[in-house]
């Protein structure tokens, strides 16, 4: 079964940006001639290039047409999960806690939550080769009668602990990425001297109202850990995660 015409339209515009016979600031063809081209609806083309906006290939002018966008050099699409971003893989992991805490200041401050407001606080050790990897810690506000159940949050991401109050779908994501030195208690769970430095992801799960739902932090050994980004014009689907 071919894809929906819908698609095929992107595409084929696509193939003409990315080839270079519509340059940016070129006006692609008007919604009529579209239909023409392609014997379709109204209705189909403007989702064509609603998709085409969305993605960044073009931008619309009010009363003038659809024009090829200038392409962000500087931008990259980034993919990271705590699961997937060990060199190597995963083998195992060890559940230190799963616990409800009362929050300290930082947490208060990054989950925007009151005082007295308790928290599911989640520790997991990353293991490859028998050896500690990653440490990581999460905090989720607790809501009374929240399942905690032990054996799902072994290997799951945050975001899929996080889905059981909310959809997938309805999560936005934010990332810091920096570089330090381990403390007594980082060099304790993951066997390191105090010249090694790890590699710290910090992420925050927002909902759709941008209310934070979640926040962790991943500890990373630095010879253990990678990052995959890639341009945002980049077919996504030929992305191997």
């Amino acid at each position: 079964m071919g894809s929906p015409i819908y698609l095929t339209i992107v595409e084929n515009i696509k193939t003409k940006i990315n080839s270079g016979e519509i340059k940016p600031g070129d006006m692609i063809k008007s919604e009529n001639a579209l239909c023409e081209e392609y014997d379709v609806s109204r209705m189909t083309v403007r989702k064509s290039l609603t998709v085409l906006a969305s993605e960044g290939y073009i931008y619309s002018v009010p009363g003038k047409g659809n024009f090829v966008n200038e392409p962000n050099q500087d931008k990259y699409i980034l993919y990271f999960n705590e699961m997937n971003s060990i060199e190597g893989s995963i083998e195992d992991t060890q559940l230190l806690d799963v616990n409800i805490v009362k929050p300290t200041l930082e947490i208060i401050f990054n989950l925007q939550i009151p005082e007295n407001k308790r928290v599911v606080l989640i520790r997991r050790v990353f293991i490859n080769e028998g050896n500690p990897v990653a440490y990581d810690i999460k905090y989720i506000p607790y809501y009374r009668g929240m399942p905690i159940v032990e054996k799902e949050i072994h290997y799951a991401t945050f975001p899929e602990i996080v889905s059981k109050k909310k959809s997938l779908f309805a999560i936005n994501k934010e990332l810091k990425i920096k570089v330090q030195k381990p403390d007594g208690k980082l060099k304790g769970i993951l066997g390191i001297e105090d010249t090694e430095p790890v590699m710290v992801i910090e992420q925050k799960l927002l909902d759709e109202g941008n209310k934070p739902i979640g926040w962790g932090i991943t500890y990373f050994k630095g010879d253990f850990f990678q990052l995959q980004a890639v341009s945002s014009f980049v077919d996504k689907s030929n992305i191997i995660y």
